[in-house]
């Protein structure tokens, strides 16, 4: 029976109702004792009556009192009283998020204030193992002030299935078989619906179901009634949001079509995923630079070349062919063209043109097939829509290796031409044709015209891509090979200048020395080609870790941006040499524009968590390392860097845990000697330095400065920053930032390094 105003339970005094529903009746009350104004929700009688319910309702409400979060409503207690079950919560004024529901959607600015601190409040709460299970608009509030407060955390579960509305159209409580369904069916992922085991993914289907709502006015699943609207959950693909609207930044679409993938293993597996994503394109926003939906029309992937020919040993050919008709296009304007490393993790994977094209964010694939035999080539591509997988262009070449040249460029134009034709609505004349073969003919500058000489290239390039001592060393002498053949050769250059670049970063051999011809041969690369964007940004780097010519080194990197803004290995770059000079902001927005290019890029998520980190982002920088381990487990160096991520949150257990599963010996000591030091484990943190010194002192300088200075030993750290200095460590670049030498800034020396390093800028 529902309560009047003036009713009194125990010291509280109901004032008026504010709602009811299947979780029960709620009111505006008065806390008598406190003399503040709260909610009250009265349980209903099938929950209050039966023991075993209470039991597991109280045992739930604990949990989700603890939830202690700004945009979670608060609960504060349990009662009884009179035979009568109720919970007292923080009472928000307010309206709830259907209200803000707009035919055409929200404004993107005023949709991002409403998402973020919605997906806040999902990742604080899965984060304590709590998962709402009835995520729907009427569930959230929007305050008079505009905070977002998310209500009935862990709900559904506590009242049990029975008791969820009788509206069918808008609830279900039917038993499949398996485990009672409670919810609201418009907003129910699909396991849901089925009675199949749920966890916190299938808030992350909720939560697209209300951002595409949010985003167009409508919701992505149609239906009147329970069954028709289940039945759209469980077969029917929304209509993409950038048909929708083609206002919206191309990013969000892709998170909201993530987070309705059908299959739970399939969509994005955890609220702080999507919260890192929000805010990143929010800063983006701010900044008036978002891509736009409409713009994924003119984009591009060029997938690994499938090698057909009888030899194994031919596939560096096909994944160089492809390699080198991305580069082309890369280079084309009015192409957004997807980077090598995203494009090619696809490589010997069964996946639909329609999966790839949402994993890369683009509107076309290039893909294809090299038959090799002999002096003889068979060249099979074909433009691939990956709205509905057909093809929009297929051509087959028959020709010489001779003639390898010209079947790239005939392949580089005919993509050009029909891409913009198709894509873009530009029309098939032969004014288009000569436009396409000029810009293919300026991207190809700096390559040979020696077939033998391609073919060492390509050899060496796919060494490289495996990134070992003993690859890169085997990679460069194949470099030194094609340019005996053809010494004009401006990429192998740059690509040599790269190999040796690497092998010092790495202390593959003498640090000093490797530097010195990585330098040489850029210069040599740009002598012979003074626009090629390669080699200007492979000076840059060079000049910064090799010299510490911070200046040089950005001038350098300017042209190279100027050359090719879409290249993400030049914004990667331009954002840690932006990270070095301590200008973290603009790191991260070149990072967020790599990760447009590049989105499946270990090393691109990596240096964005160092610059979040260095930010004091915790929360941020933690996603992006875990980001990168999610692409590549036994990637190298960012255990350790999550590690120290961790240890600055507090959470000391799960950076020794972190340290230790580091793959890297170097970083492995490093971060173990750090975290076993905040431990207090001061035997530990000594063996772990020791051997750090034993095994890494020449190539690890810098990194045992890091420890000592973390351990409050200031005058080895700079005894060790000294040592750094003379072995040209290039992690000396990066010491303006770096967290784990804060604890030396005060002191006079510091500023003295640094004008010594040239890093004061």
């Amino acid at each position: 029976m529902p309560l009047g105003p003036k009713t009194r339970l125990g010291t509280y005094e109901i004032l008026g109702p504010l709602g009811a529903g299947g979780m029960g009746e709620v009111y505006r009350a008065k806390d008598l004792r406190l003399g503040r104004e709260i909610a009250i929700k009265v349980l209903p009688e099938e929950v209050a009556s039966r023991p075993d319910r209470l039991a597991r309702f109280e045992h739930e409400a604990r949990t989700v009192a603890g939830l202690n979060h700004p945009n979670i409503v608060t609960l504060h207690s349990v009662e009884d009283e009179g035979g009568t079950r109720f919970l007292t919560m923080e009472l928000v004024e307010g309206e709830t998020l259907s209200t803000k529901i707009t035919p055409g959607g929200l404004p993107f600015p005023r949709l991002l204030e409403i998402a973020i601190p919605l997906t806040d409040a999902l990742m604080a709460a899965h984060e304590r193992g709590v998962i709402h299970r009835d995520l729907k608009p009427g569930n959230v509030m929007v305050t008079r002030e505009g905070r977002v407060k998310v209500l009935d955390f862990g709900l559904a579960k506590m009242m049990g299935a029975d008791a969820a509305p009788q509206d069918a159209t808008t609830a279900a409580t039917a038993d499949s078989g398996h485990a009672s369904v409670a919810g609201t069916v418009p907003y129910m992922a699909p396991e849901q619906l089925r009675g199949d085991a749920i966890d916190a993914r299938s808030d992350l289907f909720s939560l697209g179901i209300i951002f595409y709502e949010l985003a167009t006015g409508r919701r992505p699943f149609a239906g009147g009634n329970f069954a028709e609207a289940a039945s759209s959950i469980l077969r029917d693909t929304p209509e993409p949001l950038s048909r929708m609207r083609a206002d919206l930044p191309a990013e969000f679409a892709q998170i909201v079509e993530h987070c309705l993938e059908k299959r739970p293993r399939e969509r994005v597996q955890t609220a702080l995923d999507v919260n890192n994503a929000l805010r990143r394109l929010r800063k983006l926003v701010e900044r008036g630079a978002p891509e736009r939906a409409e713009s994924r029309r003119a984009s591009i992937a060029v997938l690994p070349f499938v090698n057909r020919s009888a030899s194994v040993d031919d596939e560096y050919f096909s994944d160089g062919l492809a390699d080198e008709l991305l580069n082309v296009l890369a280079k084309t304007k009015g192409l957004r063209v997807t980077a090598r490393s995203s494009a090619f993790t696809f490589k010997g994977k069964q996946a639909t043109a329609a999966q790839i094209g949402r994993a890369l964010n683009v509107a076309t694939l290039l893909e294809g097939s090299v038959r090799k035999a002999g002096n003889r080539i068979r060249v099979s591509v074909q433009l691939v829509s990956v709205t509905d997988s057909s093809h929009l262009w297929s051509e087959t070449y028959d020709r010489t290796l001779e003639d390898i040249f010209s079947v790239q460029d005939d392949i580089a134009q005919s993509v050009v031409k029909e891409l913009r034709a198709t894509l873009l609505g530009e029309e098939r004349d032969s004014d288009a044709s000569g436009n396409a073969k000029d810009e293919v003919a300026r991207a190809a500058k700096g390559r040979t015209t020696n077939p033998e000489a391609q073919r060492l290239y390509l050899l060496a390039r796919y060494l490289h891509e495996r990134h070992t001592r003993e690859d890169l060393a085997k990679g460069i002498e194949y470099l030194k090979q094609a340019l005996e053949l053809d010494p004009k050769f401006a990429l192998a250059w740059a690509e040599l200048a790269r190999a040796y670049g690497a092998q010092a970063d790495q202390a593959w051999g003498p640090v000093a020395e490797r530097y010195t011809r990585a330098r040489e041969a850029v210069v040599r690369a740009l002598t012979l080609e003074p626009d090629l964007p390669e080699a200007h940004a492979e000076m840059a780097s060079i000049l910064m870790t090799q010299t510490f010519a911070f200046r040089d080194a950005e001038a350098s990197m300017a042209r190279a941006l100027e050359l090719a803004p879409g290249n993400a290995l030049v914004l990667r770059g331009a954002g840690w040499l932006a990270q070095t000079a301590g200008r973290l902001e603009e790191a991260n927005e070149l990072y967020g524009r790599a990760l447009e290019q590049d989105p499946l890029s270990v090393s691109t998520w990596h240096n964005l968590g160092s610059a979040l980190h260095a930010a004091g982002q915790l929360a941020e920088s933690e996603g992006a390392y875990r980001k990168a381990l999610e692409l590549s487990p036994q990637t190298a160096l960012t255990n350790s860097a999550l590690s120290l991520v961790l240890l600055d949150q507090g959470r000391e257990g799960e950076a020794l845990s972190a340290a230790m599963r580091e793959t890297d010996e170097l970083f492995r000591l490093h971060a173990s000697a750090i975290v076993h030091n905040k431990l207090g484990r001061r035997a530990e943190s000594d063996v772990a330095l020791q051997e750090l010194i034993d095994q890494f002192a020449e190539g690890g300088a810098y990194q045992v400065a890091e420890v000592y200075a973390a351990r409050g030993e200031t005058n080895a750290a700079f005894e060790w920053l000294e040592r750094a200095y003379a072995q040209h460590d290039g992690g000396l670049s990066e010491m303006k930032t770096k967290p784990c030498l804060r604890s030396l800034h005060g002191d006079p020396r510091w500023d003295t390094f640094l004008k010594k390093v040239r890093v004061e800028w």
